[in-house]
């Protein structure tokens, strides 16, 4: 972890999008770095923690959303979101998420950010149901494969100290896609996360076999985080 920016680094020039992540769930899985490396754009590779790489499956809401200095955007700027991310390094040095897949419950979010960033929103019926003492997360999508299906229920529960592995997992400033025949690098911004133990009570997943990933171990503890504001930057040309 030596030289591993745990803290993000401000974003340089104006601000994109800001936005707000809520009630967020962290599933991951140990993955052989080679058995993903096709997948990366070019210019960038498997990130790695004590040689092994990881895949990560986050069920989350969406709070707000807000286009630059804008006011929040009504209706499409809240919604439950699933996306299932690799963790990515480029040339730069910059330590990111390459998602494989991001399951939305509104329409028109889908063809506007995968026309306008290259990243592989789908639309899925999605719902998020929230008890005393824990949360269900229920996804399945529409396009494209229609019938994938995602269901994770946990309990949350005390704050936790994160390890290093998990720090590493979740202090990502930027994600790495792909557009226009170019690799491209989003910067990010937020403050470190607030974690919670959670214990996993129920898990019917699909999505990361069919996001063309092969875990190689069990999982690691699933975490819990009640969520935070974060701004995205301009992107940047990685190659």
């Amino acid at each position: 972890m030596a030289g591993y920016p745990v803290a993000a680094p401000a974003l340089r020039g104006r601000v994109w999008f800001d936005q707000s992540w809520l009630d967020l769930t962290f599933l991951h899985w140990p993955v052989r770095p080679a058995d993903v490396a096709d997948l990366y754009p070019a210019g960038t590779r498997p990130d790695v923690f004590d040689g092994v790489t990881y895949v990560g499956l986050v069920p989350f809401r969406m709070g707000y959303t807000a286009v630059g200095p804008g006011p929040r955007v009504p209706y499409f700027g809240s919604f439950a979101e699933t996306n299932v991310r690799l963790y990515s390094v480029d040339d730069g040095g910059r330590h990111g998420v390459l998602f494989r897949s991001l399951e939305a419950a509104r329409l028109a979010v889908v063809p506007a950010i995968r026309i306008a960033m290259g990243i592989p929103y789908t639309w899925a019926r999605m719902r998020i149901d929230r008890t005393a003492d824990q949360i269900s997360y229920d996804s399945v999508r529409r396009w494209p494969q229609r019938g994938l299906r995602s269901r994770v229920t946990v309990r949350p529960g005390e704050p936790v100290e994160p390890t290093a592995l998990e720090t590493w997992l979740t202090a990502r400033w930027g994600a790495h896609t792909r557009k226009a025949g170019r690799t491209w690098w989003v910067p990010n911004y937020h403050a470190p996360w607030t974690l919670h133990s959670a214990l996993m009570v129920d898990l019917d997943d699909e999505l990361v076999a069919a996001a063309g990933v092969r875990t190689a171990g069990e999982p690691l503890r699933a975490l819990y985080s009640p969520g935070m504001q974060t701004q995205f930057g301009r992107p940047i040309v990685v190659g």
